[in-house]
């Protein structure tokens, strides 16, 4: 699915396009509503993300040329820091179909695209993504993981984490972009949290080599996970042995 954002802020459409592109989506970012409106012209997206404030043509300008010249396709959803009733429902009756409010949450946004293009494209929603690495299986439909067939309990934020993990598999993942991912915002030096959910999943979704994978800490830097051979994990049992 292609999907077209607008967004004024580069750290904000940069973390919008990395946040949609793990999710499986192709996302293709503009600064402001008039490059939009241009590339509208020349070609199709499934659906539209609209920052309400925008330079020049406004996120409700935007919208409403799009519901004059496309009708009520494609389903857009509008971002808005703004939590006054009366500029949401300014959204929503120009012709948004959904808004959500910054800071932007990685799980939330993925969960708001999916639901919009669920209802809008009925028949592509019955496609199901499964990630299989070493014993495990992620059901991006169902919001499942299973390991060697049982499926782990897992809290939501704790899911998003590891389809994080799962989606990345093989890179170096600064901490930074870790939490930006999973809860919208860097948490500091300081904070502890993302190693507390880090270890969690370590004991819900048993993540060793023996099971196919490595999850490793690099130090100052972030972690990594990786998928590994049953001959890689034979080795690792022996050094420890």
């Amino acid at each position: 699915m292609r999907i077209a954002s607008v967004e004024d802020d580069p750290d904000q459409a940069e973390l919008i396009r990395q946040i949609l592109g793990e999710a499986g989506f192709e996302c293709e970012s503009f600064a402001n509503g008039a490059d939009l409106l241009r590339a509208l012209r020349e070609r199709a997206y499934d659906l539209l993300l609209v920052d309400w404030q925008l330079p020049g043509t406004s996120g409700y300008e935007l919208v409403s040329w799009v519901r004059q010249k496309s009708g009520n396709m494609p389903p857009i959803l509008f971002v808005t820091s703004r939590t006054a009733e009366a500029d949401i429902v300014d959204g929503l009756t120009v012709g948004a179909d959904d808004y959500m409010l910054k800071p932007i949450r990685a799980g939330e946004l993925v969960a708001r695209v999916r639901s919009l293009l669920r209802r809008a494209y009925p028949e592509a929603a019955q496609e199901v993504e499964l990630i299989r690495r070493g014993s495990y299986t992620v059901d991006t439909h169902a919001r499942t993981i299973t390991v060697g067939g049982e499926a782990a309990v897992l809290s939501p934020r704790e899911y998003e984490l590891a389809l994080f993990l799962f989606r990345n598999t093989g890179r170096l993942l600064a901490r930074e972009v870790m939490e930006q991912a999973v809860w919208g915002r860097a948490m500091g030096a300081g904070s502890r949290t993302l190693d507390t959910h880090i270890s969690r999943l370590r004991l819900k979704l048993a993540l060793r080599p023996e099971n196919g994978v490595r999850l490793t800490s690099v130090y100052s830097h972030g972690y990594r996970f990786e998928e590994v051979s049953a001959a890689e994990a034979q080795a690792d049992e022996d050094r420890d042995a």
